[in-house]
């Protein structure tokens, strides 16, 4: 497809626009960092042509050579064919500006809590400047851990993940970050491999993905990990781990942050008795849950 057409693709307009047109013809689906046929071709072409991905306008009419139109072809050849996410494809993905080495061994970093915690989850933790040991829960990437340590600088943080080939892409992002005297990577079935460390804050993006969801994922949801999606046929396995022994691992003031994707209608089904805090992110308001230490012990 892409390789039939490159004698006649010239410029960077063309190549955009043909991308475009097959990635529609193809009917990919989208969501691991582009919304649109259109934004990622854009990126894929930007970064196979190791452009700045936030200036288009001025290569448009730029002529490719033949090995980069070369280069080019095989990837968009890919995104079609393969039906890869396109970070897999580039081994990158950008979670609130900041950039993370992703693979096959992680699900792509698209995490609503990212914000928050840039925030230091502001209104709802007082004291962020108190916040000195901290934990990611599910860290899958490392990429929401990197962040807390960022926002808390006096932190040190604890980060766990089941996944042993996980917790090797998070080392690399660790490092990438030079963090690895703050960042403590553990092996762990959510709670399971902490013992008794305690925390000031929590935050975790689970498996949540429901089975009959996960059944109707389109191709490109299917190559990441289902380790990291599926969790029992509500998607509520992990959470109500989660929201069992929490409390255990708070300090006083703790506050605990999960994202539970749009089951908050599930979740306020299984747990009656809590009273959810659903802040209002991009996602929605039907996306995070916080809730104190108190409220869990309540």
């Amino acid at each position: 497809m892409f390789k039939d057409a490159t004698e006649h693709l010239l410029t960077l307009r063309d190549w955009l626009r043909y991308a475009v047109s097959r990635f529609n013809e193809a009917n990919l689906t989208f969501g691991h960092g582009s919304q649109s046929a259109y934004d990622e071709a854009a990126y894929l072409c930007l970064h196979t042509l190791h452009l700045p991905l936030d200036r288009l306008g001025p290569f448009l009419d730029a002529r490719l050579l033949p090995e980069e139109a070369e280069r080019l072809a095989q990837i968009l050849e890919r995104r079609v064919g393969e039906r890869l996410p396109a970070p897999y494809l580039t081994r990158e993905a950008w979670l609130q500006g900041y950039r993370f080495y992703v693979d096959e061994r992680v699900i792509v970093p698209r995490s609503f809590l990212a914000p928050l915690i840039l925030e230091q989850f502001r209104p709802w933790l007082a004291e962020p400047g108190g916040v000195t040991r901290a934990l990611d829960l599910c860290t899958g990437s490392g990429c929401l851990a990197i962040l807390m340590a960022l926002a808390f600088p006096g932190a040190e943080v604890d980060a766990a993940d089941l996944s042993p080939e996980a917790l090797a892409v998070a080392r690399r992002n660790v490092a990438d970050y030079g963090l690895e005297d703050r960042i403590r990577l553990i092996e762990s079935d959510l709670f399971g491999g902490l013992g008794g460390q305690r925390y000031d804050l929590i935050v975790s993006n689970p498996p949540y993905v429901t089975a009959e969801a996960m059944a109707a994922l389109p191709a490109e949801y299917r190559h990441e990990p289902a380790l990291a999606l599926a969790s029992g046929e509500d998607g509520m396995d992990a959470v109500r781990v989660i929201l069992r022994e929490a409390a255990g691992h708070l300090n006083p003031g703790g506050l605990l942050a999960v994202e539970i994707g749009h089951n908050r209608d599930i979740v306020e089904a299984a747990f009656p008795g809590l009273e959810f805090t659903w802040p209002e992110v991009e996602g929605g308001e039907d996306t995070i849950f916080l809730l104190g230490r108190e409220q869990l012990l309540g």
